[in-house]
């Protein structure tokens, strides 16, 4: 892990950091922002993390580890999807690194995916994940 292309994408969200953060850790939340989900954790550092779902009618389990939790500062897990077609070893996982910082009343979100095989890949990695952090900020600015 740690190797390859980055997919990196980024947004400023006119919300606390401390609420952004209830969003990207809440399974309904999830739900809406992560393509219909069901995320399952229990938000323990070297726990597991798994995302049920079905995407373009097949169904999924990722899969990953929480590396690291700094709540409201940043969210570090692991991630692998069978959907890949990759085998699930070592080296086709990605690690996820959620970083929020504060930027007056503003949190900028940003997602880092590492271990992208390809430039191509990290850009359809980006992609996906642009749309996201999208929602994520449409989700933590509702009032």
């Amino acid at each position: 892990m740690g190797s390859g292309y980055e997919a990196t994408s980024t947004v400023a969200i006119d919300a606390p950091r401390e609420r952004v953060w209830a969003v990207i850790t809440d399974p309904e939340a999830a739900r809406e922002f992560m393509f219909g989900t069901e995320l399952v954790t229990e938000w323990s550092v070297g726990g597991p993390i798994r995302w049920r779902g079905v995407w373009k009618g097949e169904p999924y389990e990722d899969h990953g580890t929480l590396l690291e939790m700094d709540a409201p500062r940043r969210l570090v897990h692991t991630h692998f999807s069978p959907l890949s077609g990759e085998a699930d070893v070592p080296e086709h996982h990605h690690t996820l690194t959620w970083t929020l910082e504060e930027d007056g009343r503003a949190t900028v979100l940003t997602l880092t995916q590492d271990n992208n095989p390809t430039a191509e890949a990290a850009e359809h990695s980006k992609g996906m994940w642009d749309s996201l952090v999208a929602k994520v900020k449409e989700i933590a600015e509702r009032t």
